[in-house]
């Protein structure tokens, strides 16, 4: 009688993620937590890549990746973790709604002018500011959020990633970091709260425009910008930097810092630490102080990819000169190209500088100006309630000069909120991407003097369309009409388009 040979085959899983999502996975080592880097080889077609893991608390430390392509990737743990390995399928998304899962991570578009997704398709960067949301919100609050800025169409938003001068701790009373006796520290419970943050957002389709290292500081010196020495600030920056980087992001290496004068050497030592050649990363970028130009010392730094300005709260002529003729307008100039973007305009319901509150036509203006002075790659909105994540009308921590910011809720539907729909769905109707400055639309280019009617003219590059911003009071006289087959004036509050200009401000485009 013949005996049955059954051969029973281990089966190892292969663990399936989208591309363009997360595969994470972790490992049991001891050690210094933010010492030399532990790096994780990835495998993933012809790509060959090294990413850094972070240490989760305890023996605990992770690595996370995102694969640009599907097929399968192989992994195997390097120096200074035990030696594991495996294997991933990835598979195309099945997303018709989320941009980030159909078209992939956002880059600078090879004419440095803008950002495109990996699909070569662009991508239009409109930001809320959001400083506090991500440390204070409950989970429930930052959905709700989150929702509502979707709908309108936003596509990042700006937030800072640890303790600062206007928000000491977390929802729960945690820090992210602390130094004692000379060793910096950081706290995983903080970051595995932020973990939800960073990955509920981009799962609404919007990139995560995170501040690293926050550099203006209170008298209790808690920002990290400016607090930490450059070794202790690189080592906190590459662990946030090494958690995120498989999410959908855009980074903000210092937050309203002075980036200028004896600075410069801090801040490029940092840069190049945290962001070494070769690994790729979302873009990088430092958010400066209101009015400030530090970028022509940054001309030359590899980890730099796209200058961002801030033109900040005010309503006199300076701030107006300012926004209308220099920050972008000027920074788009300098070589080589990189996208230029305004991330902190006019905060609605904000105290300007001269004591008049904030209304959305400064908002709009200073937005449109932003757009139009340069070649477009965004321009970030702000509400007032709902940086700060205000729950009742009160002033902002360390900012009382900016006036009571009411509870964010209330924010939500601010009219300039809106407005910036229109900018970007007016944006979206055209070929943005290829808009220039050009004040040769002008029929005339005098102004006043506190730049009320200051117009703002660009033009595309094949010449076949052009836009421009008109202020309230401001005659489309100005502009030379000759030659142009349609001329249609755009409401920029309601997005409606009329043969005739309407009341207050508002966009021509002409076409050929």
């Amino acid at each position: 009688m013949r005996r049955l040979l059954l051969v029973f085959l281990a089966v190892v899983p292969v663990w399936a993620v989208e591309r363009f999502g997360i595969f994470e996975t972790f490992f049991e080592a001891s050690g210094e937590p933010l010492g030399q880097e532990r790096l994780v080889e990835f495998r993933c077609g012809s790509a060959v890549e090294r990413v850094p893991a972070f240490w989760d608390g305890g023996t605990t430390w992770k690595v996370r990746y995102m694969a640009l392509a599907a097929g399968t990737c192989r992994w195997s743990a390097l120096e200074g973790l035990p030696k594991k390995s495996g294997r991933f399928r990835v598979e195309v998304s099945k997303s018709t709604t989320n941009p980030l899962l159909a078209r992939g991570p956002i880059r600078v578009a090879k004419n440095g002018r803008h950002f495109e997704h990996a699909d070569g398709s662009p991508y239009f960067f409109l930001a809320d500011t959001a400083w506090n949301a991500a440390l204070w919100s409950t989970n429930e609050e930052w959905a709700d959020y989150l929702a509502d800025r979707a709908a309108k169409h936003f596509t990042a938003v700006q937030f800072v990633m640890t303790q600062w001068r206007a928000g000491r701790q977390d929802e729960r009373g945690q820090t992210a970091f602390a130094v004692r006796d000379g060793v910096l520290t950081v706290n995983p419970a903080f970051f595995a709260r932020l973990d939800r943050k960073f990955a509920s957002l981009n799962q609404k389709g919007m990139v995560a425009a995170g501040v690293v290292l926050w550099a203006l500081t209170s008298k209790d010196n808690e920002s990290p910008g400016v607090a930490l020495s450059v070794e202790h600030a690189s080592q906190l920056a590459r662990y946030m930097v090494a958690r995120y980087q498989a999410h959908h992001t855009t980074w903000f290496l210092g937050g309203d810092g002075d980036y200028s004068g004896q600075n410069v050497a801090r801040w490029q030592a940092i840069g190049r630490a945290v962001f070494p050649a070769g690994r790729r990363r979302g873009p990088v970028t430092l958010h400066p102080r209101g009015m400030r130009d530090p970028w022509k010392d940054y001309t030359g730094e590899a980890w730099v990819d796209y200058m961002v300005y801030q033109t900040g709260h005010g309503g006199d002529a300076r701030k107006w000169k300012w926004n209308a003729t220099a920050g972008p307008a000027e920074g788009w100039k300098l070589t080589p190209p990189r996208p230029v973007l305004d991330a902190e305009p006019n905060y609605e319901g904000h105290m300007s500088y001269n004591g008049k509150k904030i209304d959305d036509y400064a908002v709009r203006r200073a937005s449109w100006y932003s757009v139009l002075n340069a070649p477009p790659a965004g321009i970030t909105y702000g509400a007032h309630g709902i940086w700060f994540w205000s729950r009742k009308a009160e002033p902002p921590l360390d900012h009382a000069r900016s006036g009571p910011a009411m509870p964010w809720r209330e924010c939500l539907d601010y009219p300039g909120a809106k407005h910036m729909q229109v900018l970007i769905e007016t944006m979206r109707s055209l070929r943005w991407w290829t808009l220039r400055p050009d004040r040769s639309l002008l029929a005339s280019d005098t102004h006043r003097e506190d730049y009320s009617d200051y117009v703002m003219p660009a033009r595309s590059e094949d010449g076949s369309f052009a836009l421009v911003y008109l202020p309230d009071g401001v005659s489309p006289s100005v502009v030379k009409t000759g030659g142009w087959a349609r001329q249609t004036f755009v409401d920029p509050r309601s997005g409606v388009r009329t043969a005739t200009r309407g009341a207050g401000d508002a966009l021509l485009l002409l076409e050929k």
